[in-house]
Parts: structure tokens; sequence; C-alpha cells
């Protein structure tokens, strides 16, 4: 696989994450979608982003509970559940790791700031399969 194509690869992966990202997702339906095994999609997807298919959702899902905490005035469980936590205290351990405060105190602070930016322009162009 050359470069080029392995690049368009994840592009195609990254704009399949973004327009799926409210719903239930992991490594092996994204795999799924885009025609590859979990693992080497897995390993491709690392060497391009610098992080694994999981943490980048985690990541991008907690990017936009964050916004959602600034530019809302929704319950943090209600956030928390949307992010696809089953408990609001794991989505604050994970929140914090990411955003190092506490849901409550990013909130009050009124500023949203990505924690996870998309890995890659979604140009349009390219799809994978719903």
């Amino acid at each position: 696989m050359t470069e080029k194509s392995r690049k368009t690869v994840i592009k195609q992966v990254v704009t399949y994450i973004e327009r799926h990202l409210d719903e239930p997702m992991d490594l092996k339906r994204v795999a799924r979608a885009a025609g590859y095994s979990a693992f080497h999609l897995n390993r491709m997807f690392a060497a391009e982003t610098g992080c694994t298919i999981h943490r980048y959702i985690c990541a991008r899902r907690l990017t936009a509970a964050a916004e959602k905490l600034v530019k809302t005035k929704l319950p943090i469980v209600q956030i928390s559940g949307e992010a696809g936590y089953a408990s609001q205290q794991a989505f604050s351990a994970a929140f914090k790791k990411l955003y190092l405060c506490p849901p409550q105190a990013y909130r009050d602070r009124g500023i949203f700031v990505p924690g996870q930016s998309k890995a890659m322009p979604d140009n349009g162009r390219e799809e994978m399969a719903a």
C-alpha cells in the first residue's frame, strides 16, 4: 500500500468516525466499514495519527462533551451518557485525564478548548459506507 493510499484510508476512517461519533462504535465496526482487519487498520491509523482508533474516538467524544459543557445547560450526567459513558464517575475520570480538571470546573470556566481535534481535515470527497 502506498503512503498516499494509506492516507486516503485514514481520511475515510476519520470521516466515518466523525459522522458516527454519537452512535455506539468500536474498532470492529470501524474496521468492517473500512474493509480492513481491525488489527491492520488500527496499526495504520496509529502510524498516521499517533494514537489508536479507540483512543481517538474517546478523545473526540470527550471534546464534544467539553463543548456541550460550555455551550449548553445540559446536566453533566446527560452529557456523560451522550459521550458513551455508563456512569458519571467514569466520564469525570476520563474528562479529568484529558482536560486536567473535572467537568463542573471546566463548565464554570466557560471557555471551550478542543482536547482532540480531528486527525485530518474532512474534505468531503472520500466516504465509507454507513
